[in-house]
């Protein structure tokens, strides 16, 4: 493995220029940029040394970075590079030349992205810059750098009104740059422009926010306007008169306006939109002209919190929203691949986060492969292998969309660009067949774009299948080189809660420490636990128990023959000998019993079992005591006299606290649906034990 280089510089100025080969005289650096003397500085932190030369009021840009260190196995590595001039205008160019609007100070920027490299980003700091100095200028490190894309006329792909562009993936912990790009199209048939923009960003989809917007470069006099969580201000224009109609867009149920708004689908585009995103910021524009393009740049920080999941797909949506009725309103959304490292060629799974309940048959799953010719040359065949999960049905795959678009190789003629399918047993090969694709280091190609493709698809299940996750994964072959491999997508479910009903019937095996204990019961509850799970899974009960009203024998105690006088029948006093007096009570329990803690597994669809532990206490428990006394008579030996005497009814509730141990068995359908169980639980206060057979519905 090879080691991080790392210098020793006592000085900045003369020590950094040697690591690069430069001449330390054509690279003078402010004091303040100087570290300590005998600072230790690693090769990641140098930063980027823009150098620039102007001819003719033309500025040249040129820049030096730190060497690439290649990845073990890896393609060879390369740099992307964006370029931010500080007048609203940048370029993806390797060498970009600019022409300024005047002899103002700009702040100039590079980002440079590095693929296929084991280290990190060359850190970017802005540095001013004033045409007509020939002194190169050093980018350091900025808290409020990112990247951007270029800004040439084919930067509204889309033919829209608003596009938006990246310079790279987000990886967590790292600064990602957006362009922000809006226009007044020409058909519009409008001089001047006024309106609304909204930047939606932070997917509800996911727990935690996984960007902050450290920063928003504006060049065209745009001001911040109002935009809270749930809503934003925008213009909902009519179509049936010549004026704006002004609303406040509250959240994606409540619209808040002053009249009938008479543009429902701009208003349902904008509520669906808010309504997957929690946050947002927003600005107004003024005196856009006619076929004008202007720009914004967002520098978004990836939070440290960002979902670890290098497959999950964030989104970030534009909305462009005119003042007047003519123009149309309208959205942008790009989705972005978290990942680990910067590596163009990527297999993406839209919404691999799936909810387990509306997985079936029916379901599509939609994956991208993107592909980029890194190379100095064009290609003229790209083959996409991609490994198809044993889950899925390779017969149901779907072309949805290529670049480039081309026709299917069975109805081509021959020689035509065209692209193939060719199934395996558990892959398939999408096959790019006499295309040019340029190499992004061949002579004379300025449009990184114009070197990347991709192909997107849809396949679905074979059946329902387990709740595992399962990956693909895709071999990317340009011409007759050697295969790139691309990440493995995974397909994770989310957990899901399955709520429950339960009811049953408990008998003792013998009697406990307490009456009740060993009495007969009925109880009914309810559980929750993740939905379908496969293996092991934790569930939580909470459920009440009934015993049947019953008289129970307290105590009895003995009569020792003692004799008492009594009246008999006919009301005279006789000698009667006490044989033994009861004291008893009629007992009628309520419990509830709370099951915090069970690990549960279930083997297949149709057995389960779990181990677990029970607290249970008494809810309502009613005493109604009493004495009665056994009288013989001395006289008429076999005739019995007998006193009752009654107290109060007592009544008390949480008592009787009890720990209890258990273990049971469940047949049925044990993911979703009704089963039966059996539960042997042994309580550790009084030592008893007991079996419960109930019915249970899992929904």
């Amino acid at each position: 493995m090879r080691k991080r280089l790392r210098i020793l510089l006592p000085a900045l100025t003369g020590s950094l220029f040697v690591l690069y080969g430069l001449p330390a005289k054509a690279q003078a650096v402010p004091a303040k940029d100087k570290p300590a003397p005998g600072l230790i500085v690693a090769t990641d932190t140098v930063p980027a040394i823009i150098n620039y030369t102007e001819t003719n009021g033309i500025v040249k840009f040129s820049s030096v970075l730190r060497p690439l260190r290649q990845i073990a196995g890896a393609p060879e590595p390369f740099y992307t590079y964006f370029w931010e001039f500080g007048d609203g205008r940048f370029s993806f160019d390797k060498e970009p030349q600019h022409i300024f609007p005047d002899a103002l100070v700009y702040n100039v920027r590079l980002f440079a992205t590095n693929s296929y490299d084991d280290g990190k980003r060359p850190p970017t700091r802005p540095k001013p810059l004033k045409p007509g100095s020939s002194r190169p200028v050093l980018a350091s490190n900025n808290p409020a750098g990112a990247a951007g894309m270029d800004a040439d006329p084919a930067f509204f792909k889309s033919g829209g009104a608003i596009e938006m562009k990246t310079n790279c993936m987000p990886k967590p912990g790292e600064e990602m740059m957006l362009v922000f790009g809006y226009q007044n199209k020409r058909e519009n048939g409008l001089a001047n422009l006024n309106g609304t923009l909204s930047i939606l960003y932070n997917d509800k989809e996911f727990t935690k926010d996984n960007f902050v917007l450290e920063e928003t470069r504006l060049y065209h006099g745009e001001k911040k306007t109002a935009f809270e969580k749930t809503g934003t201000f925008a213009a909902l224009k009519t179509t049936a008169r010549n004026e704006p109609f002004y609303g406040y867009v509250a959240g994606p149920n409540d619209l808040k306006a002053s009249t009938t708004v008479l543009d429902p689908v701009a208003t349902a585009m904008i509520e669906e939109k808010m309504a997957a995103f929690k946050t947002g910021e927003s600005w107004k524009f003024e005196n856009l002209k006619a076929g004008e393009e202007r720009f914004m740049f967002m520098q978004f920080k990836t939070t440290p919190e960002m979902i670890k999941d290098t497959n999950a797909v964030v989104k970030l949506t534009g909305i462009f929203v005119p003042d007047d009725p003519l123009a149309a309103t309208e959205s942008f959304t790009v989705e972005l691949q978290i990942v680990a490292s910067h590596d163009p060629n990527k297999m993406m799974l839209k919404n691999s986060r799936m909810n387990f309940r509306f997985t079936g048959k029916k379901k599509k799953l939609t994956y991208k492969v993107r592909f980029q010719n890194t190379g100095k040359g064009p290609a003229k065949k790209v083959s996409v292998g991609v490994a198809i999960a044993e889950v899925l049905d390779m017969g149901s795959i779907k072309i949805l969309d290529s670049k480039p678009k081309l026709v299917m190789a069975d109805s081509a003629y021959a020689n035509q660009s065209s692209l193939d399918t060719i199934r395996g047993t558990d892959s398939i090969h999408f096959v790019f067949q006499n295309i040019y694709l340029p190499g992004m280091q061949q002579k004379g190609v300025k449009d990184a774009d114009s070197t990347m493709g991709y192909i997107e698809y849809e396949i679905g299940f074979k059946d329902k299948p387990k709740k595992l996750p399962f990956k693909s994964g895709a071999a990317i072959v340009f011409d007759k080189n050697e295969p790139i491999y691309t990440n493995r997508s995974v397909a994770k479910y989310k957990m899901g809660l399955s709520p429950g009903i339960i009811a049953g019937y408990g008998f003792p095996f013998e009697n406990g420490g307490t009456p009740y204990t060993g009495q007969k019961n009925l109880y009914f509850g309810a559980s929750i636990a993740p939905y379908a799970p496969h293996r092991y899974f934790l569930q939580a009960e909470l459920y009440m128990s009934t015993y049947a009203e019953k008289e129970y024998l307290i105590e009895r105690t003995p009569g020792n023959g003692r004799i008492v006088a009594l009246d008999n029948a006919d009301g005279r006093k006789e000698e009667f000998r006490l044989n033994y007096i009861d004291s008893t009570a009629v007992i009628k329990v309520v419990t509830i019993n709370i099951v915090p803690l069970q690990l549960r597994r279930n083997f297949n669809k149709f057995i389960g079992v779990g181990v677990g532990s029970l607290v249970s206490f008494t809810l309502d428990k009613q005493s109604l005591p009493s004495r009665q006394g056994f009288f013989e008579s001395v006289k008429s030996p076999g005739t019995m006299k007998i006193m009752a005497e009654s107290y109060d009814k007592v009544k008390r509730s949480f008592n009787d606290f009890q720990n209890t141990m258990f273990a049971d068995l469940q047949l049925g359908k044990v993911h979703v649906g009704p089963s039966l169980g059996f539960r042997y639980l042994y309580t550790l206060q009084d030592k008893g034990n007991r079996i419960i057979t109930y019915a249970t519905w899992k929904f």
